[in-house]
């Protein structure tokens, strides 16, 4: 079994979108910069710019917290001033402090069953 965390967070756009755009791309350079343990950080929007969706991959909880943590320190504040969280699911086996991080964003959490990546 895989220590990887994954997970979906999908969003409105509620604040301005220019804005937004400047933001998401600081947010994917400092996390790219920054953090070895992410692995895959993308963020997808929607054709009318009202919904975005980010994926995020972590080696194991110790790297998503490392991200939680950055993310806290240098983005939060503007980023919860630009989006309203919408829906967030994790996947993978999420240690207890970082389902305890991501608590208070209403987190569904899904256990790995089978299958496999090439």
């Amino acid at each position: 079994m895989s220590d990887i965390i994954e997970w979906v967070l999908e969003l409105e756009v509620t604040g301005d979108r220019d804005a937004m755009t400047s933001l998401i791309e600081e947010m994917s350079a400092a996390t790219k910069a920054d953090e070895p343990g992410a692995l895959v950080y993308e963020y997808y929007g929607s054709e009318d710019g009202a919904l975005v969706t980010i994926l995020e991959r972590y080696a194991d909880s110790a790297a998503a917290m490392v991200h939680l943590g950055n993310f806290g320190e240098k983005f939060a504040e503007r980023f919860f001033a630009t989006f309203s969280g919408k829906r967030l699911t994790v996947f993978g086996p999420a240690s207890e402090e970082l389902r305890g991080a991501l608590a208070g964003l209403g987190a569904e959490h899904m256990g790995y069953l089978t299958g496999f990546n090439r």
